[in-house]
């Protein structure tokens, strides 16, 4: 990167932190756990859990004022809105295209950021947790070819604690009391043994699932609860995979209706048996 273009991105990074702590730090007030877990020496990629529509804030808040300024991987589509578009490209956020597969272009940029030892922040998840109980779901296999293909090591950061603020997909912000999050830096998920075999479908989704059980521990750990036996899938509870409509499942609709007496039989005047 030229000395130009590293200087429109520190100004970009700037504006949009000028603009955005303020306001967070209104909502929330913070607690940041084992930040000196965020490696100094190369850049690194950032798994967190996603369960507010506030989560990047959150955790880019807490990388930047770490000295890290976070890339998100944005979709493609919001980069050409104007104005808006000129911002994330100018602070070298990158475009992808969340219903596909991580594209060279999208690689590019992210081999440019990690060499250049800045911070990529994935959700794995792709969207909002569509667990009812807001439980990390199954994630997508995009942060571990990232890491496979660039050799960059995946910081899992969970967080806890938004949600009192602003709801999933709620559109009001619950100002006061002012609420608490939480955010904790792990340590790097070893993939180590990963490198050598062969790079297929398999592959990529067992590494996903080593990436989501290390960040679904930390969330268990902050909420001081137990993590359900399974990931939700939202395909196996008939939900679509993206958008507000979170859908019920059949079997929490059944369990939710009340339950309806048994009809009246008509009255005969006689009883099994033919006693009154």
């Amino acid at each position: 990167m030229n000395r130009q273009q590293t200087r429109t991105v520190k100004v970009m990074f700037m504006l949009l932190a000028d603009t955005l702590r303020p306001l967070i730090n209104l909502v929330l007030a913070k607690t940041w756990l084992d930040t000196d877990k965020l490696p100094r020496e190369s850049g690194f990629i950032v798994c967190a859990n996603h369960y507010t529509e506030i989560d990047p804030v959150i955790v880019g808040h807490m990388l930047y004022n770490k000295g890290f300024p976070p890339h998100f991987l944005a979709k493609a589509s919001l980069f050409k809105v104007p104005l808006f578009g000129k911002m994330l490209s100018g602070s070298e956020q990158i475009p992808v295209d969340r219903n596909g597969p991580l594209a060279r272009g999208s690689l590019e940029v992210g081999r440019k950021v990690l060499d250049d030892g800045g911070a990529i922040v994935i959700y794995p998840e792709g969207t909002l947790t569509r667990d009812p109980d807001l439980w990390p779901m199954h994630g997508h296999t995009g942060a571990a070819r990232l890491a496979l293909a660039t050799g960059a090591p995946i910081i899992p950061v969970a967080h806890w604690g938004a949600q009192e603020a602003l709801p999933r997909y709620a559109r009001m912000v619950h100002l006061f009391p002012r609420k608490r999050v939480t955010v904790q830096v792990g340590d790097p998920v070893d993939l180590s043994d990963f490198l050598d075999r062969e790079r297929d479908k398999e592959l990529y989704e067992e590494a996903t699932e080593r990436i989501m059980a290390a960040l679904t521990a930390m969330v268990a750990h902050l909420r001081g609860e137990e993590p359900p036996a399974t990931r939700w899938v939202p395909a196996e509870h008939g939900q679509a995979v993206t958008g507000r409509d979170l859908g019920v499942p059949e079997s929490e609709a059944a369990a939710a209706e009340p339950e309806q007496p048994e009809p009246e039989q008509p009255d005969t005047g006689h009883t099994p048996g033919g006693a009154r």
